[in-house]
């Protein structure tokens, strides 16, 4: 047969050769192209069969080839197709006894991914024995699982966070909540940065819950959050922290002036009139405020009870304002406690009245 591969005991032809080395290609002595494996001769073109090899593919190693001899003698053949996309190739050859001819066996080595894109090739184009197809198949396999794993994680992550958020968020009005505040004010504290600290507290709350009734009051809430958000800057932290009472820190201010001015701001804006259902709301606020600055070593609890008691001598002094408490001035010192003693006999004299039909009957 034309093109037999004579061996010891047997023959093989092009096509039981093919099935073996499906990118074979068989030179004579000349190096013109006698016959190519099926995958090779699809990448090559039907006109590829008699040309010169050096016509059909750039050779990078070895580079002097004068006879196809030549590239049996090299350690290995390194070679591009010259048509576009110039797909590279791998392969050894080796002399056929008997004659002239050099018998190549090519592969596309770390190319194979791009000659399988490039030319639509499936598994039927490589040898059975070849594991290319296969390790091309479990890298792809491994990409689309690292990029579901990394979808996933970042999803996760997306969850987490949502519900870091959700855990840090006042349900009713949007705002952050005491757990944001407090982890806001160990963060300051710890970073020994200024910042000042306002507790606000609603005035005459409790008569639009029992005129107009608890819808009333959530809508009222919502709005002083509103508020609140308005008049702070984008780096302030304004919380409910509870019921009616609202605490804002404001990082970097260690001024008198502008607590006072943003104080003020506050005061105006949530003494005007609450529209809900065709009826106004009317409310007010007390806030107690203090600077961070005013402590030789400043801790969350004492800036809370501070500020707290701050709280009680707006309510003393006829609501509907702000004190700022400053540690060492003897003269605010006494009027907090007295704030304090006086609204602490209140509350007991709440709970006595409360608890007087109960002890009549």
């Amino acid at each position: 047969m034309d093109g037999d591969l004579p061996l010891p005991g047997f023959a093989l032809g092009p096509g039981p050769l093919g099935r073996l080395m499906p990118m074979y290609l068989r030179l004579d002595g000349q190096c013109r192209i006698r016959s190519a494996g099926p995958t090779l001769q699809k990448l090559m073109g039907p006109e590829a069969c008699g040309a010169d090899l050096q016509t059909v593919f750039s050779l990078r190693g070895p580079r002097m080839v004068r006879q196809a001899l030549d590239l049996a003698q090299a350690m290995r053949l390194r070679m591009d197709l010259r048509q576009p996309p110039g797909t590279s190739f791998k392969g050894v050859a080796v002399p056929l006894r008997g004659s002239d001819d050099v018998l190549l066996n090519l592969s596309f080595g770390y190319a194979v991914r791009d000659a399988v894109r490039d030319h639509g090739l499936s598994d039927t184009d490589f040898a059975p024995t070849d594991l290319a197809i296969e390790l091309l198949y479990l890298a792809e396999a491994k990409a689309a699982v690292m990029g579901e794993l990394a979808g996933l994680n970042l999803r996760l992550r997306g969850a987490m966070h949502q519900a870091e958020e959700q855990a840090r968020t006042d349900a009713l009005t949007g705002l952050h909540n005491r757990r944001a505040m407090e982890q806001q004010l160990t963060l300051l504290l710890a970073a020994r940065k200024d910042f000042a600290l306002l507790h606000l507290d609603l005035d005459y709350f409790k008569a639009v819950n029992d005129t107009l009734g608890h819808a009333a009051g959530d809508h009222v809430l919502i709005e002083v959050g509103r508020i609140l958000t308005r008049v702070t800057r984008a780096g302030d932290l304004v919380t409910r922290v509870g019921g009616d009472e609202f605490i804002i820190i404001l990082p970097g201010v260690s001024e008198v002036a502008l607590v006072e001015q943003l104080g003020a701001r506050v005061l105006e804006c949530v003494r005007r009139p609450i529209p809900f259902g065709g009826r106004s709301c009317k409310i007010a606020a007390s806030i107690g405020a203090v600077l961070s600055r005013d402590y030789l070593e400043p801790e969350a609890d004492r800036l809370l009870c501070d500020v707290d008691r701050a709280l009680y001598v707006s309510k003393r002094s006829g609501r509907g304002r702000m004190a700022l408490l400053r540690p060492g001035d003897p003269a605010l010192e006494e009027r907090v406690d007295e704030a304090v003693d006086e609204a602490v006999d209140a509350a007991v004299n709440d709970a006595i009245a409360a608890s007087a039909p109960a002890a009549a009957r």
